[in-house]
Formats: C-alpha cells, sequence, structure tokens
C-alpha cells in the first residue's frame, strides 16, 4: 500500500495542524481510557499536576505507557505488523545478551586453562564449536545452544566445557579480542585508561617518534561517501541491555550528571571535564530500558519528550552522557548509538519519517504540552538555521509563534511535493513519505543544500547530512515558518528593519561560520591555511565532489597544527581529498591535451606550476596502478600507504 491511510478518521493534513493534533490527542486518551483504566488515571493526575511527580514516578509512567503509546501509533499509521516484526527482531536476540551475562562474563572470562591462551588454535576450537552446534558458527545459534546446555550441566559437560575454552579464548586472547572486537556476545567492557582513551601505537619515521592508529582500527576511505553506518541492530541492543537502568534508583547520571558526595555540584573526569551529563536532561535510562524490551518506537517517543530533533543529536555528534555513565572505571553504555539505531528502526518502517515528524509536534509522553499551545500572535526572527536556530525555531512554533528564519548560505530548494514549498515560495499542498530512501543520498554526490549551518559545512562524512533534511521538513512542512536563503543579517536585514517589518523578536543564532585569523607571523604565507577555512571551503564549494571545478589545492606532505575536534577532520579529510585532486587533475588534463595538444596545454606554465602539475599526474597514475593490482589480486588498494609515501599528514600538538 503506497497510500497513507490512518485510522481513527483521521487525514494526513490533519496531522500537520494544532487542532487535528488535539482531536488525535483526545482519541489517544480516549483509546487509553478503554485499554487500561489505571493507566489513564495515572496520565491524567500527571497531566494535571506534573509537579507533583517525584522522578521515580515519572519514570514509572513513561515506561509503562510507552508500549501503549507504540500500539496506538501503529494503529494509526497501519503499521502494527512492521512493529510486530521489528520487536520479534529484537526479541530474538535476547539469547545473546543472556548467554554474554550468565555465560561469557561469569563463567568463560575467568575460567582457567591448562596451556597459554593465545597458543590455542582459534579456528580449530570453532570447527569444534560447528560440529556441536550442528552448523556454521553465528553468536545467536551459539548463544541458544549454550543456554539450552545450561539447563542440564550433568549431560552436557562436554558441550560446555569446550564452549567455555572457545568463549574464553575469543574475549581474552589477543587473535580472538582481534576477531570480536566488535561482537555482541564476546566483546566485554574494559577497563579505561583516562590518559590512553585512544588505542595507539608508537613507531619512528625520519628519526622522529610518532603516534599512529593501530592497523586493525583503520577504515578505508572511498571517496567522500558516509565513513561510519553506526551501530546495527545487535550491537545497540548489546549496549541497551549492558545499561543497569539506574533511574529506578535515581542514579542515572547519564541524564542528570554524575555529582560528587555531597551532592552539591558535579564530579569532573581526570581531564577536568565537569560530568554534567546531557545538556538535555534526556531520559536515557528509560530509552534503553525500552529498547532493550524491544520497544523501538516507544523508546523514541521517550527520546523526544526532552530532544524533538533527535534526527540532529546521538551518535559522531554529543557524548556527554557517555562521559557521566555510571560506569566510570571501565567502558561506558555508547547511549549515542543506542539513540542513533532507535531513530534509525523507526525511520525503517514504512512512513517512519512521518512518525517521526509527528513526534515532534504531539508527543503523549510529555507531561507538561503534548500538542504545541495555541497561536500567540508574536513573530520572531531566527538569525542562522544552524543547530541554535533550527532548535529554537522548532520550540519557538511549539509555544505557538510564527518564526521566520534567515541564513547567509544560499539555501537550496527541495521538491514542492515533500517540501510543500515550490520554488516561488509559496505554500501548496506536500505528500506523506513512505520510504525514508527517497529521502536519502549519497554523500559522496550530495550538493550541499544550505540548511543547517556548521552542521552542514563544518562537520565532515563522518555524521550522515541526511539527517539535516529530515530536521528542514520537521520545519519547512509547519504553517507557522517561512526560511529564506542568501539574507545577511546586518546587510540585506538589519535590526531596525526587522522591527520595522514587524518582528516582535530577534534570536542571533550565527557566528560559528565567521572568519578566523590567528594573530602570528606568517600566518597567511603561502601554503598556509587555517583548519576551519580548509573544511568549509572543502564542503561548501562542493571541491569534493568528482564533478566539481572548484580550485582548492592541496600539496603533499601536510602538516596539521593542533589536536583537538577540527584538527583530526583536517587531516582524514587532506588524506580522502588529495587522491581525488590528482585524479580529477590527471582526468582533465588529458582531456584539454587531446583538444589543444600539450604543448598549448603547458605553454603558460611557470616552471613551479608544471612541477607541481607532473607531481600531481605522477600520484594519479600511480594510484590507478594500484587499484589495478589489487582488483586483480583481490584486496583492498593500499591507498593510505601511497599517501604516506608521499609525505602523508602529520598531526603536530604541543601537549602530550
Amino acid at each position: 500500500m503506497n497510500e497513507l491511510s490512518l485510522s481513527h478518521g483521521f487525514a494526513f493534513c490533519d496531522l500537520y495542524r494544532r487542532d487535528g493534533l488535539v482531536r488525535l490527542d483526545d482519541a489517544f486518551c480516549e483509546a487509553l481510557q478503554r485499554h487500561d483504566v489505571p493507566l489513564f488515571n495515572r496520565l491524567m493526575s500527571a497531566r494535571a499536576a506534573p509537579g507533583n511527580l517525584s522522578e521515580k514516578e515519572h519514570s514509572e509512567l513513561l515506561v509503562d505507557l510507552g508500549p501503549f503509546v507504540e500500539e496506538f501509533i501503529g494503529e494509526l499509521f497501519r503499521v502494527a505488523g512492521d512493529l510486530d516484526g521489528q520487536r520479534t527482531a529484537s526479541r530474538d536476540l535476547d539469547p545473546v545478551y543472556q548467554c554474554k551475562l550468565v555465560f561469557v562474563r561469569r563463567r568463560a572470562a575467568r575460567v582457567r586453562l591448562e596451556e597459554d591462551i593465545d597458543s590455542i588454535d582459534g579456528e580449530a576450537l570453532t570447527r569444534d564449536v560447528e560440529a556441536l552446534i550442528g552448523g556454521d558458527f553465528d553468536e545467536l545459534s551459539f548463544s541458544r545452544a549454550v543456554l539450552d546446555w545450561l539447563e542440564d550441566e550433568s549431560r552436557h559437560g562436554e558441550e560446555i566445557a569446550c564452549a567455555e575454552r572457545f568463549a574464553a579464548w575469543a574475549t581474552r586472547s589477543r587473535a580472538g579480542m582481534l576477531r570480536y572486537r566488535r561482537s555482541a556476545l564476546f566483546r566485554l567492557p574494559q577497563r579505561t585508561d583516562p590518559d590512553s582513551l585512544v588505542p595507539v601505537v608508537t613507531e619512528v619515521r625520519n628519526g622522529v617518534t610518532m603516534l599512529a592508529a593501530p592497523p586493525e582500527d583503520l577504515r578505508t576511505r572511498k571517496g567522500f561517501a558516509l565513513t561510519d553506518q553506526g551501530m546495527d541492530l545487535t550491537q545497540a541492543m548489546a549496549h541497551a541491555n549492558y545499561c543497569i537502568f539506574c533511574h529506578n534508583q535515581g542514579k542515572d547520571s547519564c541524564s542528570k550528571g554524575l555529582l560528587e558526595k555531597q551532592g552539591t555540584s558535579f564530579r569532573t573526569s581526570a581531564h577536568r571535564i565537569p560530568l554534567a551529563g546531557c545538556p538535555l536532561d534526556e531520559k536515557i535510562s528509560e530509552m534503553n530500558l525500552l529498547k532493550a524490551r524491544g520497544h523501538g518506537l516507544a523508546a523514541l517517543a521517550v527520546v523526544m519528550i526532552d530532544n524533538p530533533l533527535a534526527a540532529a543529536t546521538g551518535h559522531r555528534i554529543c557524548n556527554d552522557c557517555m562521559k557521566a555513565c555510571i560506569y566510570q572505571k571501565q567502558e561506558p553504555v555508547d547511549i549515542p548509538q543506542v539513540e542513533t539505531r532507535t531513530l534509525k528502526d523507526v525511520l525503517a518502517l514504512p512512513w517512519g519519517f512521518e512518525i517521526y515528524s509527528l513526534l515532534s509536534r504531539w508527543n503523549p509522553l510529555n507531561l507538561t504540552h503534548p500538542v504545541p499551545r495555541p497561536p500567540s500572535g508574536r513573530r520572531v526572527l531566527v538569525v542562522g538555521t544552524g543547530p541554535a536556530g533550527f532548535s529554537l525555531a522548532h520550540h519557538l512554533q511549539n509555544d505557538g509563534h510564527t518564526v521566520v528564519a534567515i541564513d547567509g548560505l544560499k539555501i537550496e530548494p527541495l521538491d514542492p511535493e515533500v517540501s510543500g514549498i515550490d520554488i516561488f515560495g509559496n505554500r501548496r499542498a506536500f505528500r506523506p513519505i513512505r520510504d525514508i530512501a527517497e529521502l536519502h543520498e549519497s554523500l559522496d554526490d550530495r550538493v550541499m543544500a544550505g540548511f543547517g549551518g556548521v552542521a552542514e559545512y563544518g562537520i565532515t562524512v563522518r555524521w550522515d547530512k541526511n539527517f539535516l533534511k529530515l530536521i528542514r521538513l520537521q520545519l519547512e512542512r509547519r504553517s507557522s515558518f517561512r526560511m529564506y536563503g542568501g539574507v545577511r543579517f546586518g546587510g540585506t536585514v538589519t535590526i531596525e528593519s526587522a522591527f520595522a517589518m514587524g518582528f516582535d523578536h530577534i534570536a542571533h543564532c550565527a557566528g560559528a561560520g565567521r572568519p578566523q585569523l590567528i594573530d602570528m607571523p606568517n600566518a597567511l604565507a603561502r601554503g598556509v591555511r587555517m583548519a576551519s577555512d580548509f573544511l568549509m571551503a572543502l564542503q561548501l564549494t562542493g571541491a569534493a565532489r568528482q564533478v566539481s571545478i572548484a580550485n582548492l589545492q592541496l600539496r603533499l606532505p601536510a602538516v596539521v597544527i593542533g589536536g583537538g575536534l577540527t584538527a583530526i577532520d583536517t587531516a582524514t579529510e587532506a588524506l580522502a581529498y588529495y587522491p581525488r585532486q590528482v585524479e580529477r587533475f590527471l582526468e582533465r588534463y588529458r582531456i584539454l591535451v587531446s583538444e589543444l595538444g600539450e604543448e598549448h596545454v603547458r605553454a603558460s606554465w611557470s616552471e613551479e606550476e608544471a612541477l607541481v602539475a607532473d607531481t600531481f599526474m605522477d600520484h594519479a597514475r600511480a594510484l590507478a596502478r594500484e587499484h589495478e593490482e589489487a582488483a586483480r589480486d583481490n584486496r583492498e588498494p593500499d591507498v593510505l600507504g601511497l599517501l604516506d609515501s608521499w609525505g602523508g599528514v602529520t598531526i603536530a600538538y604541543r601537549r602530550d
């Protein structure tokens, strides 16, 4: 079925009107009253006086109500069967986490072996286990078999001993830990060393001692496609189950912060960072509990009480929650990964985007205002459409205000059938989105859309920028929101002219992209540029795209001065950009030579320009040979090895 047919007598347009959302909330409450009168009474009492609830009572209400919210939304969008499928898929994985707790962690990780664990033949041991479980090894089959054997240990002593030996090898040997370093079953939490949070190896190059990533941790870049897909369901569920759900004891420090013993101030990390927890006070432990029980949509609804723009947070964005996790001496729960996986699982449903979008306007778990407030008659000008601007715009609209957002960047129009805004800026009807893949673009080919501020031009392809389109549609489809690109505040629009237009308030949410220059000698010398300037030029001009004609020249070797996030991003993007730059140069050189002749093409080049051009083309030919040889030998091309041989990229940092 490709047409959205809502139940309870609702039309799609009702989901974008306040009166429709009020009727939807009434329908929800009526359905809840029919389903569970005591739960309905608890919800009504909580909405009438939310301040009277204790934190524990609030959490219990959310956890108890979440599954019904999931059921109601499933019925509303007629996706109950798909939600059942997701719940089944989640619960089918339960044996993995049960086996990890009762067998791998409590027994195999502690068992004493007669021989040196690193001398064990892992391949032979794997074959032994496969023979016992009756098929190819996978973690779910292994877990089910072990749990069955544990039901009657007296009859299955031999099988348990073999499984114990295998699990010990997988969790404790160097080869096993390498093979299963991302395993949901055999990857055990490690103790953390504040002075060694990132694994590195030491090597000496040209007489200089340097740090480098272990070879097994390196990922092969393929242009500028998304570099990190995040955790799959099995891994995310492993972390949800790793959580001890400490909201039950009021110790959910991931959300509220980790307090000192006297309880008056936040503890600090070994690096003197206050462990204040989630800046949004997101109900993380409750999310993990619902996700672990298989209620992914309910878990997302809990997230969106405090974080309605969940597409802008999560994996690769923020980890304050992890820093304040109750596990302080061992690896924390990877909360951002769980949050992002929860969002992606809902988006994968039929009409998944519409469900996510609806929860940002109507959320029955939000006790203070489950629906947007009535129109206030006030108009707000939001300057900048970055994270601050789009977040504020959303909350202002939910508080009943009209919002106009402006941005200095050109904002590319979206398909009017999806956005509800035509090329002339007029509103029109828009259709629901059934499949989230319809909104997806490869980051390697994606044109910068202008919306998102620093999230658009300041973050690299380690984060999926397709999420920006979701946020934009959440805002742009609403009748109380308008957005204009290519408008400079202080030039095109001034404070005086904004108030003259009838705005009641101006919210200044711009500034992250302003030019920066370090006050030091030769800061503008040839070959020297600001790292932030390089990243912005790479992305805003489209230089990273194969078809771009942007002029952004990079030569190797390169040195990045600094050790922060911008420095790391600059180093990785420089290594990704250089091969594309030289390959593109050689391709276009060949085209020009074929049309104009080599002598004519090179006639105006200086001696230095000719040297640079020849270097670029030599490197491009070397890359082509490496790709050919790798394809012939059925292996990954060693692009990084070539880049290193040409000098590569080095980070120089003043601190240890």
